[in-house]
């Protein structure tokens, strides 16, 4: 499966705190790879080609984001960005065939929980100690997953 993400450059404290909540609460993810915004879920291999090219064809500049909220949706838990959100959604627009699902929300997975009661915990504690976060997006990469690997196709700057 093929997937492009853009990779949030957070203050240190930000991406340790963001870090630790992944390895805690998403433990089989985290170990793959780290606080990402997801714009392309799951695309076949067949659409790697195109998936470079329309990487290559994006002209948009950096861009900063505020997460100020934690949304929990029945066993996840997510960092969800007010600022940036409209050009994450941009983003994933100019990836994406046209939208035919579920509309699409930036956000960071922090977690799956067993039961929900706990992920609405988890949400109270981050909210509280951790939030607002700043950062800005300034690369895209086209990854490949297989199995339990992750491999980085191609990356695009976010031309400056």
């Amino acid at each position: 499966m093929l997937y492009v993400v853009a990779w949030p450059v957070l203050a240190e404290a930000d991406d340790t705190a963001l870090r630790r909540l992944r390895a805690q609460y998403h433990p089989r993810e985290a170990g793959l790879i780290g606080p990402h915004f997801t714009l392309v879920f799951g695309a076949a291999l067949d659409r790697e080609a195109v998936l470079r090219a329309a990487l290559g064809s994006i002209g948009r500049r950096p861009f900063w984001f505020m997460i100020d909220r934690i949304v929990r949706s029945d066993f996840y838990l997510y960092a969800e960005p007010s600022d940036g959100a409209a050009e994450l959604t941009g983003l994933h627009e100019a990836l994406n065939p046209p939208p035919g699902g579920e509309p699409f929300e930036p956000h960071i997975t922090l977690g799956v929980f067993q039961q929900a009661v706990e992920a609405e915990q988890v949400a109270r504690i981050v909210e509280r100690q951790h939030l607002p976060m700043h950062g800005r997006v300034e690369e895209l990469a086209l990854l490949r997953r297989e199995g339990e690997s992750l491999a980085t196709l191609a990356t695009h700057r976010l031309a400056a």
